[in-house]
């Protein structure tokens, strides 16, 4: 098995509506090479702590998060609506598929991250999708 790339549940919808965006140019920069690790075949072992993306994030200070609670429940909602769990490993393939199934595909994006800076960039991007 290849390295796995350890991710925040939540970031798997951040990733899949980055737009170049963020909170500093080292944490765009920093986005764009994690997303240029994956293919279909990458391996991704889901974590609820500090992972890949939070590595060059303003608000992680030495790997504590400044917005821990909020990420911690945006996490545990993506679970819940997909049945996955801390720690399970999957392709990237097999996770965005879950991922589109239980939120995007439903309507269920603001269930789990709603109140979400960014929030309205991700949810305009989905709502066009799905037209």
């Amino acid at each position: 098995m290849r390295d796995k790339l350890l991710l925040r549940p939540h970031h798997v919808l951040c990733i899949g509506f980055f737009e170049g965006k963020g909170y500093s140019e080292e944490f765009v920069s920093n986005m764009r090479q994690v997303i240029s690790r994956l293919d279909d075949n990458a391996f991704i072992q889901l974590t609820i702590q500090t992972d890949v993306v939070c590595s060059r994030c303003p608000l992680d200070a030495s790997g504590d998060c400044f917005a821990e609670k909020k990420a911690a429940g945006y996490d545990a909602a993506l679970l819940r609506l997909t049945g996955l769990s801390d720690g399970e490993v999957l392709t990237w393939k097999e996770l965005r598929r879950s991922v589109n199934e239980a939120v995007l595909s439903c309507g269920k994006l603001g269930t789990v991250c709603g109140d979400c800076r960014w929030y309205e960039i991700c949810s305009d991007k989905n709502t066009a999708k799905g037209d």
